[in-house]
């Protein structure tokens, strides 16, 4: 089995749809997993495909990567390995930003 990383999507594009446009160019889809952001459940815009024979799934990569659906290119490719722990930068811990300080902006001063 093989998953595929499915990325361009429209916003309002569902599993069903992505479904029945890979079956439509010929490919049999074992599972469709869109991804969604957390608090607000609106799609992030990219989601995983898996095709049960790696075969099908580069035929499939080879066929759908920049094909229009839902009016936007796709960006079909073989999905990459998960990532350990839930944060992108390098030495772990969330990332930092701002300028630190004491000061709180508590309005205008005049």
């Amino acid at each position: 089995m093989k998953k595929l990383y499915v990325g361009n999507l429209s916003f309002e594009s569902n599993e069903q749809e992505l479904k029945a446009w890979f079956a439509a160019a010929g490919f049999n889809v074992d599972k469709v997993t869109l991804i969604r952001d957390n608090y607000t459940d609106r799609l992030r815009g990219f989601g995983f495909v898996e095709i049960t024979s790696d075969e099908e799934a580069e035929r499939a990569i080879q066929a759908l990567n920049g094909k229009e659906f839902m009016g936007r290119n796709l960006t079909v490719n073989e999905a990459r390995p998960r990532r350990e722990g839930g944060f992108r930068r390098e030495g772990g811990g969330p990332p930092r930003g701002g300028r630190g300080g004491g000061h709180r902006n508590k309005g205008p001063r005049w």
